[in-house]
Order: structure tokens, then C-alpha cells, then sequence
């Protein structure tokens, strides 16, 4: 059951891997639709007529940067998965990989507040002087990822030390 799961996940890695680069092309050729999905879940007080093409664009692309570094975390995530899928379990590889996913993890949990703040002021550029926006965001969801990816840094360890005691019995055999 173990190895189907694995293969599930791995699947499911290689599924959003495939979808989020045509998605983000997507939204890239319909601008229109990527403002109105912005619109509705920035939840910030932003003139909205006074934003132009250019600053959503800007938007799609820094959006770009962030979607991006969870797209390297799932890459090894996938990595790591299709080895345990195989029946791999205890190896560098899916030690290095699963260090390198709480990485991206890490990375990208403190990068969503840089984000926020980045995109409020890109959309406040043209508010008149006194009502340009920079707003911070940091809650218990980025806290719960940060300890999550620690989690996973530690778990990478232990695969390394399984790996160990695995090369150990087999010459003890």
C-alpha cells in the first residue's frame, strides 16, 4: 500500500509540474482573467481603476517567481516519492531530496508575506501621494509551513542513518 501511495503522490507531483507552467501561460494571454482572480483574493483596498496592464503583468510575473520556487520543491518531492515508490527508501538521494523540498518549503514560506508586500505596493504605484499601500501579512499558516519544512529537514536525516544501519546489515549478511 506504501508504494501505491508513493506512486500517487509522485503522479500528483508530475500532474501539477505539467499544469501550473500552462496555467500561468494561461493567464498570461488572458491578463483580464488573472487581474479578476487578483482582485478577489488579495483582499486589499486598491483603487482598481487606476491599475494598468503593465503593474498586472508585473503581478503575473512576480506571482511567477513565487508559484515557481514551489514548483523546485515539488520537482524533488516527486523525486523522493518515486523512489519510495520503487521501494527505495533509504538512500542519499531521497535524503538530498527531501532536504532539498524543505528548502523550497522554507523558502517559499517566507517568501508569501514578500509577496503580498510586493504586490500591494506594485498595485498602489498610481494611488495619489499619501494613499500608496505597503501591507505585510505573516500568520500561523506561514509558521505551520517553516515547521513543517524543519520537520522534513530532520526526517532527511534520519533517511541518511537508515541508509547506514540498511549497508550495515547487508554485510552483517
Amino acid at each position: 500500500m506504501t508504494r501505491q501511495f508513493s506512486q500517487l503522490i509522485a503522479l500528483g507531483c508530475m500532474a501539477i509540474l505539467i499544469a501550473a507552467p500552462i496555467t500561468a501561460l494561461y493567464f498570461l494571454i488572458n491578463i483580464e482573467l488573472f487581474a479578476a482572480m487578483a482582485r478577489s483574493n488579495l483582499g486589499l483596498p486598491i483603487q482598481w481603476q487606476t491599475v494598468s496592464d503593465m503593474q498586472w503583468y508585473s503581478l503575473w510575473l512576480l506571482t511567477v517567481f513565487y508559484v515557481a520556487t514551489g514548483l523546485a520543491g515539488l520537482y524533488f518531492l516527486r523525486r523522493a516519492f518515486s523512489n519510495f515508490a520503487k521501494g527505495q527508501l533509504f538512500n542519499h538521494s531521497n535524503s538530498r531530496d527531501l532536504r532539498l523540498f524543505s528548502i523550497f518549503l522554507f523558502a517559499q514560506a517566507l517568501a508569501k508575506p514578500l509577496h503580498f508586500s510586493i504586490s500591494s505596493m506594485l498595485l498602489s504605484m498610481n494611488h495619489p501621494a499619501g494613499q500608496k499601500m505597503l501591507s505585510v501579512s505573516f500568520g500561523s499558516d506561514e509558521v505551520k509551513v517553516i515547521a513543517l519544512a524543519m520537520i522534513l529537514w530532520v526526517m532527511s536525516d534520519l533517511l541518511v542513518r537508515g541508509s547506514k544501519l540498511e549497508s550495515e546489515n547487508k554485510q552483517f549478511i
